[in-house]
């Protein structure tokens, strides 16, 4: 017989395919919304990082013009605290960009100038002055806002609110003490941008930078410059190459996907239900295994459903042989008995005796021989019934079976070795009526004894069944099992024991078959161990 059973490999389970689909399909969303938010902070790190860079250039040429006037008086700041100066030996003092849209870096707008408590000292307005055209040219590459303070906080240089304070902004104040400070504030732009672009939070905040200027440590005037960050789909525009092959890298993926959904789970569901329908419509060549089963579950199944599938195709297979069989063997007794009823009908209307006596009692005889042999055959039928019945966590010792063996023929020798006090997953009546029938054959043909011998194995017991009577010929020896095939028909037999005991064993998960043997008969049986 053809094996479908699926070949043991490896295979996700149906829950793991679907639960990963799903969980994929939840973070998506998830991921963007991160990609989004990491994204800002990355455009505004990087603005940050520009205006540091910008602003500590201009404050080391507005230290130098300082450090020339210094023999000319002119003022300097707040002495900047011990733990602010840099230590002399190290050669880098790198200022790293730490603003962040996720925390609470984001303030209100920033606050307007407010008037100067003191004008600036002349000395700084003309190092304003000197420094403007570079101010100037600087803003037409960066497009960074810059104003440069004197120590006071007032602004010397820079496009707008020349002469007016900025001391009272928070990120000034810091820097005016000899720290350097940024923050990210609200930013109202002068036009409403398009909707788009609102998706961005880089649209509505504003970066701001306050690099101290630091002269024999104390602090000589503050770099103040400003930026919108990047507007991350004007990034996106302006990478759209690289976002582009993204993109398809998504597709790709979602494809790759949807082709491994389609392979472990549609494709198997598809063609289980088309052999399904192939079975129902009597195709024989349907019990094949499928091409692709994708999941242990389709797997597992499409084995038990072929299984079913086979084993009903079999039972009907099985019934319609049975009825002919069953049909045929009923009709010679009934025939039999018919026609001797008939006759001594005859007999007793006609007006002169036509049958001797004793072939009335002959006829009689067939009549009464006919009716055992009928109810011979429908115990059989009933024992056939049980035997096919579903087992319900049926065990028994193998030891009691052959006790009540031994009982039902008396006088008979029959013998038992071996593993004989282990449980086997039949009950006692139905392994008794598999050992009856093969003792009742035996003996039938000549048998002097019966011999049983008895093996364990991990899942099984395996029981050898012999005796010495009549060998079984090679012709007869394919056809034992055949339901109602006898070779002792005239003698009453009905041709059911061994089929019933295949039953048995079959509807029990054992098996049973005939040995070769040089001498008398031997059949093999496998018991489920319990």
């Amino acid at each position: 017989m053809t094996s479908f059973r699926a070949r043991q490999k490896w295979r996700p389970s149906l829950s793991f395919v679907i639960f990963a689909v799903l969980a994929l399909v939840a973070v998506l969303p998830l991921l963007g919304l991160f990609f989004f938010r990491l994204y800002d902070n990355q455009l505004i790190r990087q603005t940050q990082a520009e205006l540091i860079a910008q602003s500590r250039v201009l404050a080391v040429i507005y230290a130098r013009d300082v450090q020339a006037q210094l023999a000319n008086g002119i003022p300097l700041g707040a002495a900047v605290p011990p733990e602010a100066l840099p230590d002399p030996g190290d050669q880098v003092t790198p200022i790293r960009p730490e603003l962040d849209l996720a925390g609470n870096d984001l303030l209100r707008r920033r606050p307007d100038a407010l008037p100067a408590p003191k004008s600036a000292d002349p000395a700084h307005i003309a190092i304003g002055a000197r420094l403007m055209p570079l101010v100037l040219e600087t803003q037409k590459v960066t497009l960074a806002g810059f104003r440069i303070l004197d120590p006071q906080g007032v602004v010397i240089a820079g496009r707008q609110e020349v002469g007016l304070s900025l001391a009272h902004i928070e990120e000034v104040a810091v820097a005016l003490r000899g720290q350097y400070s940024a923050a990210l504030r609200i930013r109202i732009p002068d036009k409403p941008p398009p909707p788009i672009y609102s998706i961005s939070r880089g649209v509505g905040v504003h970066v701001f930078s306050a690099m101290p200027v630091i002269v024999n440590d104390r602090v000589a005037g503050v770099i103040y410059a400003s930026r919108t960050p990047s507007n991350i789909f004007e990034h996106l525009y302006r990478e759209r190459g690289k976002f582009l092959l993204a993109a398809i890298v998504v597709v790709l993926a979602t494809i790759a996907i949807g082709l491994v959904f389609s392979r472990t789970v549609t494709r198997p569901m598809r063609e289980l239900v088309e052999r399904a329908v192939r079975i129902g419509r009597g195709d024989r060549n349907a019990f094949q295994p499928l091409q692709h089963y994708g999941t242990r579950e389709l797997a597992q199944l499409s084995d038990s459903f072929l299984d079913m599938a086979q084993q009903l195709s079999r039972r009907s297979d099985y019934i319609a042989t049975f009825s002919a069989h069953l049909t045929h063997e009923l009709k010679s007794p009934l025939t039999s008995i018919r026609g001797a009823a008939e006759l001594l009908q005859d007999s007793h209307q006609s007006k002169s005796d036509t049958l001797t006596r004793s072939e009335q009692q002959r006829f009689i005889s067939n009549i009464l021989g006919d009716v055992e042999r009928l109810d011979a055959m429908s115990q059989r039928l009933r024992e056939l019934a049980r035997a096919e019945s579903a087992p319900q966590n049926e065990q028994t010792p193998l030891s009691s079976v052959i006790a009540n063996l031994k009982s039902r023929f008396p006088g008979r020798t029959i013998a038992a070795s071996g593993c004989l006090d282990r449980s086997i997953g039949m009950s006692g009546e139905k392994a008794l009526i598999v050992l009856a029938h093969l003792a009742d054959n035996a003996f039938r043909h000549n048998a002097t004894s019966v011999q049983l011998e008895a093996t364990a194995e991990a899942a099984a017991i395996r029981a050898t069944v012999s005796n010495d009577g009549d060998p079984i010929s090679a012709a007869n020896s394919d056809k034992i099992f055949d339901a109602f095939f006898t070779t002792r028909r005239d003698s009453g037999g009905t041709g059911m024991g061994l089929a019933i005991a295949q039953a048995v064993m079959a509807t029990h998960g054992g098996t049973i078959r005939l040995l070769p043997s040089s001498r008398g008969v031997a059949f093999e049986l496998e018991f489920p161990a319990v």
